[in-house]
């Protein structure tokens, strides 16, 4: 039996607003700190004297940290309460967001990094575990539009808000930034989220802890380094092997286990399996185009941070506008077509950026980006809509779980494979006199790559079944008192 309590010190909110204001700021700050360090990584070489090839640790660190943290996620919010979880690890996440900003050599600023993705690998799974709880089946598309809200806005707004940040003040401000949003979503949710635990959550799986974190960050680590130092380095295939050696012991000793540290047995549902395999595409897809276009438009074209973050930002206004639409056709409709017609327009947008040039008006980069949006909406919200129907509430913060970490991968391993296609194709190239200019090819090759990873996630879009589903296109029915199994004073 869940135990949920709440405070009547103050006004009684909407659980589904208070838990959709605090999860969208906490993800909007997540999200938006992954891009928005790119545009600051060269301030920061030179802030602290150190070469562009070190740089890369800033984000792998990160990354890293993630990957080990999501996996617990789903258990310690079932074990100590989703509340005090989700508020612990905003307040990480916020305070070594300062720390980041306040670090004086590159060591220290990699060691707050680390700190900041303990925080981070644990807000979204809790955070979607919440959110699904408080909106019922039939209400899940409202709590999907609701999610793309940080999704849709954070990657695109990201090297704008960094390009200003670093020129007009310095990149300390890309950490600073998140500090008052962080601030007051965790004061929001002290004062009026209610608390959610599952007793029967069991005791913590360290061994599945410790297989399932170290294979995760040791193939977190070969993906995101790969490209850079080489595939067929010791370095890079000792950790991708051992990663997924570990990953391969994690799968054996949970399917053994009463109360394993991610809880494969979901993947019974066909369901389950089918949108897990959507979003793993799905993320690899658009992740990786949304990778490479501000590289192309910055390395190849000579842009500014600034100029391209302008011309990416349109991805977003098409996601805004067009999950408006997605929400009202998705109970007639369902998951599976609107699944499929949303990552088929991400790969005709890949395929539509292989025809720009630094000539290309700027109107045409706003409707390939407006479109992609578009796309995205037609994709994400059936998705995640889908996703949980046939979940019961006991295992939201586990399925939760399984569903973050795949998404985690799937993005690592579309920017990986985009980043290997360009550099087997070459991002320069040398003409006479030994002047190195930039291949478009390059680019163009991992658009295309792109365009087929989504067509790959169209297709698994179909092996979706509408009627699976079909609990999350009933009409919602107006709300009525929730019964009340045990209340109390406790506000975690």
């Amino acid at each position: 039996m869940s135990v949920t309590s709440s405070s009547r010190r103050l006004p009684a909110l909407n659980q589904k607003v208070v838990v959709g204001a605090v999860f969208v700021a906490a993800m909007f700050v997540n999200i938006l700190d992954i891009t928005i360090i790119n545009v600051a990584l060269p301030s920061i070489g030179a802030d602290f004297g150190v070469h562009s090839s070190q740089l890369g640790t800033v984000s792998v660190g990160y990354l890293v940290s993630l990957a080990v943290f999501i996996p617990a996620s789903g258990w310690l919010g079932d074990r100590f309460g989703t509340k005090r979880v989700f508020l612990v690890a905003l307040a990480i996440f916020t305070g070594a967001s300062a720390l980041c900003g306040l670090a004086q050599s590159l060591d220290q600023l990699v060691l707050f990094r680390i700190l900041q993705g303990v925080g981070g690998g644990m807000l979204t799974p809790v955070g979607m575990a919440m959110m699904f709880r408080a909106f019922p089946p039939e209400e899940r598309v409202r709590a999907s539009r609701v999610l793309m809200i940080p999704t849709a806005i954070a990657p695109a707004l990201g090297p704008v808000l960094g390009g200003l940040l670093v020129d007009k003040a310095s990149w300390h401000w890309v950490f600073f930034i998140n500090l008052p949003v962080g601030a007051l979503a965790l004061v929001f949710g002290l004062l009026f989220l209610d608390e959610h635990r599952e007793p029967a959550a069991g005791r913590l799986d360290l061994l599945g802890f410790a297989l399932s974190g170290a294979g995760l960050a040791l193939l977190m680590y070969a993906l995101s380094e790969g490209s850079d130092k080489g595939w067929g380095t010791p370095l890079i295939l000792g950790t991708g092997i051992s990663g997924l050696v570990l990953l391969a012991a994690m799968i054996w000793h949970g399917l053994r286990s009463s109360h394993p540290i991610l809880n494969l047995r979901l993947y019974k549902d066909r369901l389950f399996v089918s949108t897990n395999l959507v979003s793993f595409l799905g993320s690899a897809g658009f992740l990786g185009l949304l990778f490479v276009y501000p590289l192309m438009c910055q390395q190849a074209f000579g842009w500014s941070a600034l100029k391209t973050g302008l011309l990416t930002f349109p991805e977003a206004f098409g996601v805004m506008i067009t999950s408006q639409v997605v929400s009202r056709i998705y109970p007639k409709i369902g998951p599976k077509r609107l699944m499929a017609v949303g990552l088929t327009g991400i790969a005709v947008a890949g395929v539509l950026l292989t025809r720009v040039t630094a000539d290309t008006p700027p109107v045409a980069y706003v409707g390939i980006l407006f479109f992609t949006g578009v796309s995205l909406a037609f994709n994400m919200i059936p998705m995640q809509a889908a996703a949980f129907a046939r979940t019961k509430p006991e295992d939201s913060g586990s399925a939760s779980t399984l569903f973050s970490t795949q998404r985690q991968v799937g993005s690592a391993l579309g920017i990986a494979v985009l980043s290997t296609v360009m550099a087997g194709v070459g991002v320069f190239t040398t003409g006479a006199g030994g002047v190195s200019t930039p291949n478009l090819d390059a680019y163009r090759a991992a658009f295309w790559t792109a365009a087929g990873i989504a067509v790959l996630g169209a297709l698994a879009a179909l092996t979706v079944r509408d009627k699976d589903a079909e609990a999350t296109m009933r009409k919602a029915t107006p709300a009525t008192p929730p019964a009340v199994t045990e209340n109390d004073a406790v506000t975690a």
